[in-house]
């Protein structure tokens, strides 16, 4: 059964920087395409970056609102992937989350709490 941990959320005061994690269970994450996602009140969940398996040389890809701030990184060995993230504001206050990508039927964790806020 696959499961998702995401942890490491927070409150951050504009300009601050969080890592968060996604630890995983019933999967090897390495072996898929892993995304980052948010969730803001009112909006739809999107996607801020993706990491590629390891086959296909772990590529990344990110959001242009995350291009050059957000990092996606992955530790095999911890089957955990990780998103730094630098020089928040406000409007990423959202609820993150890390799933397959795409995620189709794969099921979501409970997620983790980020508010950017002075």
């Amino acid at each position: 059964q696959v499961q998702f941990v995401e942890s490491g959320g927070g409150l951050v005061q504009p300009g601050g920087s969080l890592r968060l994690s996604c630890a995983a269970s019933g999967i090897i994450l390495n072996r898929y395409v892993m995304g980052w996602y948010r969730q803001a009140p009112g909006n739809q969940r999107e996607l801020v970056g993706r990491i590629s398996d390891v086959n296909s040389g772990s590529y990344l890809n990110y959001a242009d609102s995350a291009k050059g701030r957000f990092t996606i990184s992955r530790d095999n060995a911890k089957n955990t992937v990780y998103l730094q993230m630098n020089s928040l504001t406000p409007d990423e206050t959202a609820v993150y989350y890390c799933n397959k990508y795409p995620y189709n039927n794969s099921p979501w964790g409970q997620g983790t709490q980020v508010t950017v806020s002075s």
